[in-house]
């Protein structure tokens, strides 16, 4: 059944503010964030309500942020993608299930924003653990094949491989910019310790460093402004230690004791941590736990700064009371399937939180979209992807060139010749997918060029991209160019697109050669929306396709619900498709990527406007039947 509406987005900048069932509003004492008493004289007056606290030039931040709702290009790995970083030398880096490894560098250009630089068959089992370092120099990859692998980013070649003796878990480089040596931490699957090795050469570890932990390392992040890493174990105990010899307690830290800091909040809310991110200029850590909450902490201090609540109960909520979230029901119910089968399979834990390089915004993945969240006005600033049905985003790195203080921002912002030297892009895997997103500051080309489309086919796709990707090729015989629909109110002439999408416009055909529609009810009828077909039993319950199952959605760029007289397949969702369909009777573009369109009315207008002027009960269904007679197929208009 075609869905009636779509909430209105935000407008671009603006700001929502978060539901405070899903945020815990404390700000810990830092010394940015200190409250002014103003002394009173006489009586002390009523406090007053807390100022909310503004952002300056947010906007400028915002401008460095991508903020279309639609994902520009997305590129195919051979296998689901679970893993992506981006180097501060222009690199994005890729890696799937499978074990490869492919490069890819970041341009300047309108169109696509990436170039394929060279595909690495890195591993021979899944990718555990993947880190660049700071300087953007190295990549390392650690595997199940228990060995990792170490690649020259700039010059894109492998430089190192080694064989371990045990199954490693994360690693992480650990040497500051202009360091001698590129010393690589690789932690132990099996047991707390960490081994050091350099990076550059050699198969044997330097060290063996035994961290503070009591159980294996599961994350483990560098800081380069204290010197400091940071890591968390399975049973979510967060800790930190020097990456220089003898790699104790590092004396940079505002405590001594973890009594004095929140680091203890994920063993009191029996969870553990699943991504660990630290901003630009290492003040603060983000980390995503198995409680779905997002959790923002002050690095030296330890104490939480931000905890935002995605659980599924406030997702329902957000659904019921707030219009920027608001999905079709059956959309939100879909979604809802997906994310039980995340929680249940463990593979929530691919998903991630980052900061933008200003440390004003955090950025993570929810069943909504991908957010963007203000930390100081403590708001909604923007929400990606909202509009794709069937992505559900995890895995996320984001490129802004080359850092940038407020200073600069405003200097670009005020000179209007200064050339452009960054194209902010929001890198997405998705749960399932063999792709990988870019989302930009632009939404997709709206072209009927094949080398134009978005979903870019590198790699040759998967069965259910196979019929998108080929065009499946269908007997010219089971294929009809046109159809006339001979109804008890007059005909109905329509346009078929079997170029488009074969698999819809084959099924229709089929279905008419054979009578299934002869006889039928027009048996949902609304007034300035839609006449709906196509069900033998005449009820809206009824109805499959010539295959005996429902079939994939086959969108299309260039056919959308833009105009009356669009034919378009009825469905429970995302590839449902049966046999109903439905002709609108004005333009509908809320309905675009949800229903195929594979047909337009190029004559009977005036028939399809009696039959929604009809007089129809509570269901809205016609109180007098309207009936499909028998449809003609031709393959040229008279």
């Amino acid at each position: 059944i075609p869905p009636r509406s779509l909430p209105h987005f935000m407008e671009e900048g603006s700001e929502t503010r978060l539901k405070e069932g899903g945020v815990d509003t404390r700000d810990q004492p830092e010394p940015d964030m200190e409250e002014v008493v103003v002394p009173t004289l006489g009586p002390e007056a009523p406090l007053q309500k807390k100022r909310r606290k503004v952002l300056e030039f947010e906007g400028l931040y915002l401008n460095s942020l991508p903020s279309a709702h639609m994902y520009e290009r997305s590129f195919m790995h051979r296998d689901v993608l679970s893993h992506v970083v981006v180097s501060s030398t222009d690199f994005i880096i890729t890696g799937s299930v499978d074990g490869h490894v492919k490069f890819w560098k970041k341009t300047m250009s309108s169109e696509g924003g990436i170039e394929f630089v060279k595909h690495f068959r890195a591993h021979l089992g899944p990718i555990i653990g993947m880190s660049v370092s700071q300087d953007g120099q190295l990549l390392c990859t650690t595997s199940s094949d228990k060995s990792f692998k170490v690649f020259d980013v700039i010059n894109f070649d492998m430089i190192n491989m080694v064989k371990l003796a045990f199954p490693p878990g994360p690693c992480e480089w650990i040497y500051q910019r202009g360091s001698a040596q590129a010393t690589l931490a690789v932690a132990d699957a099996e047991s707390p310790m960490v081994h050091i090795f350099d990076g550059k050469g050699g198969s044997v570890a330097i060290r063996t460093v035994k961290t503070p932990h009591t159980k294996p390392l599961q994350l483990m992040k560098f800081n380069e402004r204290y010197f400091t890493v940071l890591s968390t174990d399975e049973s979510g105990m967060i800790e930190y230690w020097s990456s220089k010899e003898p790699h104790g307690h590092p004396d940079c830290l505002k405590f001594r004791l973890k009594t004095d800091t929140d680091l203890y909040e994920m063993i009191k809310h029996k969870t553990h941590v699943t991504s660990l991110n630290i901003s630009n200029d290492g003040r603060q850590f983000v980390i995503m736990a198995t409680d779905r909450h997002v959790r923002v902490f002050w690095f030296l201090s330890g104490r939480l700064r931000r905890k935002y609540d995605e659980s599924l109960s406030v997702c329902n909520d957000l659904q019921k009371d707030n219009e920027v979230y608001k999905l079709e029901a059956i959309d939100f119910g879909r979604r809802m399937a997906v994310e039980r089968d995340l929680q249940g399979t463990g593979k929530l834990r691919v998903a991630n939180a980052v900061f933008d390089e200003s440390g004003n915004f955090v950025i993570y993945p929810t069943m909504f979209g991908i957010k963007v969240v203000n930390l100081v006005s403590n708001s909604l600033a923007r929400l990606l992807g909202k509009v794709e049905h069937n992505e559900r985003f995890l895995a996320l790195a984001l490129f802004q060139g080359r850092p940038k203080t407020a200073a600069h921002l405003i200097a670009s912002s005020v000179n209007v010749n200064q050339p452009v030297t960054s194209d902010p892009t929001l890198i997405c895997t998705a749960h399932k997918k063999h792709r990988f997103y870019l989302f930009t500051r632009r939404e997709p080309l709206d072209s009927d060029d094949p080398a134009l489309a978005r979903d870019v086919f590198n790699e040759r796709p998967p069965k259910d991209e196979q019929a998108a990707a080929t065009q499946v090729s269908v007997p010219s015989d089971r294929v009809a160019r046109f159809a006339v629909l001979h109804t008890s109110l007059g005909d109905i002439h329509i346009k078929f697109f079997p170029d488009e999408c074969p698999k819809t416009v084959e099924n229709f055909t089929m279905h008419s050669r054979n009578g299934y529609y002869s006889d039928t009810l027009f048996h949902r009828v609304i007034r300035g929306f839609m006449i709906q077909g196509g069900d033998p039993l005449g009820d809206g319950t009824g109805g499959q396709s010539i295959w005996g199952e429902e079939f994939e959605d086959e969108f299309h760029r260039s056919l959308k619900h833009d105009r009356a007289g669009t034919v378009s397949m009825a469905n429970a969702g995302p590839n449902t498709n049966g046999s109903q369909f439905f002709i609108t009777t004005v333009a509908c573009p809320w309905l675009d990527n949800k229903h195929t369109v594979f047909g337009r009315v190029v004559k009977g207008m005036d028939v399809v406007q009696l039959v929604e002027r009809a007089r129809k009960d509570k269901l809205d269904k016609p109180l007098e039947d309207i009936k499909i007679l028998n449809v003609t197929l031709k393959n040229s208009i008279d």
